[in-house]
């Protein structure tokens, strides 16, 4: 079944069909928001059956877009936590990829800063590939980008996209090895993006992003996790009663290749290690259950079936 990312907005009046109707399709509702009177459905759905929902919904003043970033985790990294480096350009870069359905991480580097003496550490760089993606703010001088880069990458074993003051082209030829995405003229700025190209600008981030992402599901295409990461979540979510007790936002976190678990590890590990997600076969068996370096909570790398000839 080819499942879609998108989002659904409506009333909340009678929205419960919808979810059910998304659910008895065989998709699956990644997050929910109420504002109001009207409810925001991030979720995989079906294809072939988009129309369907978008039919039952409209007598509900509901409508269905795509929203192509559903499922997925996204570190934006600045290069520091200081006024000049923050809030706006980073503020607005993960604000606005959260429209599409990401969920995003902001990680202020310590060292990041300087061209002579910015540096990673090892934390830092572990938080960052428990991403899909990482999404890179760089400032707005192509010396300074090109001497400090190199050392800000070495270690990332995830997708990155590039941003900076130069334009694209210019980032292309001063970032060696290539990166898998580049958006030039996005460097550091002393303003919230309020005008039409700043906007833009903000959408053609989007789209790289997307681009790149979309090359990494077809790549995971070509072996698959043994489970789907949003099937898990459902399951953890039923059999797993604390989870409803976690006030942080998105208690179970949907990646491509598996999940973030805001519980704490040596807690509930072993707890999730043994779930069943389908007669006989447990969770510890198509999935490797880590400690994540982001404060207590634990990570799930979901196995692909080349691993486990395992597909449930």
């Amino acid at each position: 079944m080819n499942l879609v990312p998108v989002t659904y907005k409506g009333g909340i009046y009678r929205h419960d069909e919808i979810i059910d109707l998304i659910e008895d399709l065989g998709g699956y509702i990644i997050q929910k928001h109420v504002l109001a009177q009207e409810v925001v459905l991030q979720a995989l759905v079906p294809k072939d059956d988009i129309g369907l929902i978008a039919a039952i919904g409209k007598p509900l003043m509901g409508e269905i877009t795509p929203s192509p970033l559903v499922g997925t985790e996204i570190a934006v990294v600045t290069m520091s936590l200081e006024i000049h480096h923050l809030p706006h350009a980073s503020c607005d870069v993960a604000e606005y990829i959260r429209r599409f359905g990401a969920k995003t991480n902001m990680v202020g580097l310590a060292r990041g800063f300087g061209k002579r003496i910015a540096q990673m550490n090892d934390e830092e760089r572990d938080v960052i590939n428990e991403h899909d993606l990482a999404v890179y703010l760089l400032g707005d001088f192509e010396t300074c980008i090109e001497q400090k880069f190199q050392v800000l990458r070495r270690g990332i074993n995830i997708p990155i996209v590039v941003c900076g003051g130069p334009d694209k082209e210019t980032l292309q030829r001063i970032i060696d090895p290539p990166v898998d995405g580049y958006v030039g003229n996005v460097g550091r700025f002393m303003h919230r993006t309020k005008e039409s190209e700043e906007l833009d600008k903000l959408d053609e981030v989007v789209d790289e992003i997307t681009r790149v992402l979309d090359r990494r599901r077809e790549e995971i295409a070509k072996d698959p996790p043994s489970v789907s990461p949003a099937r898990l979540m459902d399951i953890i979510n039923e059999q797993v009663e604390e989870i409803h007790d976690v006030l942080s936002p998105t208690p179970v976190t949907v990646q491509m290749t598996g999940l973030r678990v805001k519980l704490p590890y040596d807690s509930y590990a072993p707890v999730l290690r043994e779930i069943p997600v389908e007669e006989g076969v447990t969770m510890g068996e198509i999935a490797d259950i880590m400690p994540s370096r982001m404060r207590d909570y634990i990570l799930i790398r979901i196995r692909p079936f080349s691993e486990t000839n395992i597909m449930v």
